[in-house]
């Protein structure tokens, strides 16, 4: 299934983290808890949300304003071409970013090869809520399932 391309460009990256920044950091503290603190990429990282709570962690991000303001460690990237090798992190996390990537397929097997453990938060109202779902489910083994409200988490490991 092709979707059409949704460019996010963000024009105030403070505003931005104001107004996700507690919602974004319950959806990776439960992330964190079902994960640990390996080794971790966050992949679409944003404004570096993530950094509270994991200590060894690299984001990357398309958007250069979101990252202009995060203090961590990250890379200007996008998820379907991962600048990393084979089996780098211990976990991989996606919070809330997943709906966005231009090629879902291409995203999710970048992260299933740079990982080992996975942490997804899907956005349930998106249009491609259940394509994703479904791409997941067919990719990785889900562990656990977690109905945050607005978003769907999942739990996973690699499924070889």
């Amino acid at each position: 299934m092709v979707f059409s391309t949704i460019k996010m460009e963000y024009t105030d990256a403070r505003k931005y983290h104001r107004l996700r920044k507690d919602e974004q950091l319950n959806k990776t503290r439960i992330v964190y808890n079902e994960l640990g603190d390996g080794k971790t990429l966050d992949v679409g990282c944003g404004t570096g949300i993530s950094n509270k709570l994991f200590s060894n962690i690299i984001g990357i991000d398309p958007s250069k304003e979101l990252i202009s303001i995060n203090p961590g460690i990250c890379k200007i990237g996008k998820a379907e071409e991962l600048p990393f090798e084979n089996d780098s992190f211990e976990n991989v996390i996606c919070i809330t970013a997943i709906h966005n990537f231009e090629d879902i397929e291409k995203g999710l097997s970048e992260m299933k090869r740079v990982g080992r453990k996975f942490g997804f938060s899907i956005l349930k109202r998106s249009s491609k809520y259940d394509f994703i779902i479904e791409k997941i489910k067919k990719s990785f083994v889900v562990e656990k399932e977690i109905d945050e409200g607005i978003d769907m988490i999942l739990i996973c490991e690699k499924r070889e």
